[in-house]
């Protein structure tokens, strides 16, 4: 068995990939159907459906470029059914400065699958 903290690492680096390949829909599986999102202006995004149609409505802008979050550290409870990842984010827009800083994200593990149940992003730059 995968222990916690990779297998969130693993999850993390996919939906890295798939926000830099421009498929918002492809993150589906890893969001709670219930999931909650402060994003780093302080707004409050709930529940899948939104949280998809954001990442949707910003790949649609022509000089979006990407999102990257890198966790700095991944904890998981001693059940292995949730676990906090921490780290720093990045934000890259065609012709503009980087937008960067910190988040933490919850994660479920529903039916053998590690979920984000919600994030929380703080912009530093």
């Amino acid at each position: 068995m995968i222990p916690p903290e990779d297998a969130i690492r693993a999850r993390r680096r996919l939906t890295n990939k798939i926000i830099a390949a421009h498929d918002a829909g492809r993150l589906r599986p890893f969001l709670d159907p219930q999931i909650k999102v402060i994003v780093g202006d302080g707004s409050l995004i709930l529940g899948a459906p939104a949280v998809l149609e954001a990442f949707a409505a910003q790949i649609r802008d022509p000089d979006f470029f990407t999102y990257v979050r890198t966790p700095s550290e991944v904890c998981a409870d001693t059940m292995g059914t949730r676990a906090a990842e921490r780290g720093t984010w990045t934000a890259e827009w065609r012709g503009t400065p980087k937008v960067h800083g910190d988040y933490l994200a919850a994660w479920r593990k529903v039916s053998g699958q590690w979920m984000i149940e919600s994030e929380l992003f703080v912009t530093l730059s």
